[in-house]
């Protein structure tokens, strides 16, 4: 792989984060909810809300890598300290996407739903976008992967308990801090678990192909 390529893919890979933190940001304006892997840090940012989303997942993208650390040992590779950056860039920019977001009046629970589709549409496209990139993983898929290498068991299922254990942290934070009340975690979440897979896979069908002839330059 040539500088140049490389120098592509993280370009392409810096728009993936936009688009999946403005993706992350128009789902939190619909109030039902983000994605699992930021449901604990939405419920933390709805509690102590002098720390903005975006600071919030900084944080725990930051907690993850330390445990990639902690589960892998010697075997994680300084490269994966890149992880660092873009989960700063992804926070910026979910903060940025709840500004623009912002200006979105939604004011019926018909708009909350139009509100969480549109952004796990946005999610999906920016994911399929590092998906192509194929350069540095994301803290929270890294960290998945950390632990089904270790423990030797399939990705997928590995992903499935954690996202279901990223939801049950961010409902028992929610309980705890609002009085047994469901709050940052409802019906959203469960739409952009279901979907945002399938969204992922229908953009990688139909974009991988044009996007990586422009990466490697081979028409």
């Amino acid at each position: 792989m040539s500088k140049t390529e490389i120098a592509k893919r993280y370009v392409l890979l810096i728009i993936s984060l936009f688009f999946s933190g403005l993706g992350v940001a128009v789902t939190k304006h619909g109030e039902l909810g983000v994605s699992p892997i930021s449901s604990v840090a939405n419920v933390l940012s709805c509690k102590f809300t002098a720390i903005s989303l975006g600071n919030w997942l900084i944080i725990w993208n930051c907690i993850l890598i330390v445990g990639q650390i902690i589960i892998l040992r010697k075997s994680f590779k300084l490269i994966q300290l890149l992880q660092i950056p873009i989960s700063f860039l992804f926070g910026y920019f979910t903060d940025f996407g709840s500004w623009l977001a912002s200006f979105i009046p939604v004011e019926s629970y018909a708009m909350q739903l139009v509100m969480v589709v549109l952004g796990v549409i946005i999610l999906g496209f920016g994911i399929s976008l590092s998906v192509i990139a194929n350069v540095v993983m994301n803290s929270g898929e890294a960290f998945v992967k950390a632990i089904s290498d270790t423990i030797h068991k399939n990705f997928g299922n590995v992903k499935i308990c954690f996202d279901i254990s990223c939801v049950v942290a961010a409902i028992l934070l929610s309980f705890l801090f609002f009085g047994f009340k469901l709050v940052g975690t409802r019906e959203g979440t469960v739409i952009a678990a279901v979907f945002t897979g399938v969204v992922v896979k229908f953009f990688t069908r139909f974009i991988s192909k044009p996007i990586d002839a422009l990466l490697t330059g081979n028409k």
